[in-house]
């Protein structure tokens, strides 16, 4: 298991996914966007109440048709406000980006693992302890978060369409005029 989880770490620090390192249906979480399916490796190893959070909200519906509200050119794609980004329900452009869910805050779960392409992390404010329920999905490596959020996952398949997702303005740190959306979140194991 140490081995694995060895192995698992260099891979993702250098930005490659390994095939038998995949997760269990269970920890699979598979977001289906405009130009196709993201397949995501949820790290329950790396901080179990963000993914526990994460399923729960994909098994409630909450992820779909969350808007991708901030999306940076070069730095990461943020998602899963589910209070004012669902964009079939209530969505508010302005407030887009600083809601949560009804649940609590969690405390942060930092790790050693690096942000770098593909990693899937938890956005917060500026307390430690401040994640709920929206995430980020890395385009290139910023080891400036490195330690400081939480690492729930890594993007097996589906990079292609991470990267067409449209990007706002670098001037409006990065918040975008009608987002692509998340069009619906599923773990794998669950039946369709």
């Amino acid at each position: 298991m140490l081995l694995k989880q060895l192995v698992s770490t260099c891979l993702i620090s250098a930005g490659l996914v390994f095939g038998a390192l995949a997760a269990e249906p269970e920890d699979t979480l598979i977001l289906t966007l405009k130009d196709g399916d993201v397949t995501i490796a949820l790290r329950p190893d790396l901080a179990p109440r963000h993914v526990e959070r994460i399923k729960t909200l994909v098994r409630e519906g909450a992820y779909d048709n969350v808007a991708f509200h901030r999306v940076i050119e070069g730095f990461m794609a943020q998602t899963g406000d589910v209070e004012f980004g669902d964009m079939s329900d209530g969505y508010n452009a302005r407030r887009a980006g600083t809601g949560g869910s009804s649940l609590p805050d969690l405390p942060a779960e930092f790790s050693r693992t690096p942000f770098v392409r593909g990693v899937v992390g938890m956005a917060r404010a500026q307390d430690p302890n401040s994640a709920n329920s929206q995430f980020f999905i890395m385009f290139a490596p910023a080891p400036n978060l490195d330690g400081a959020y939480t690492v729930v996952g890594q993007v097996e398949s589906g990079m292609d369409a991470v990267d067409k997702i449209k990007r706002g303005a670098r001037n409006a740190n990065g918040v975008v005029q009608d987002p692509d959306r998340i069009i619906d979140a599923r773990i794998a194991a669950d039946p369709q």
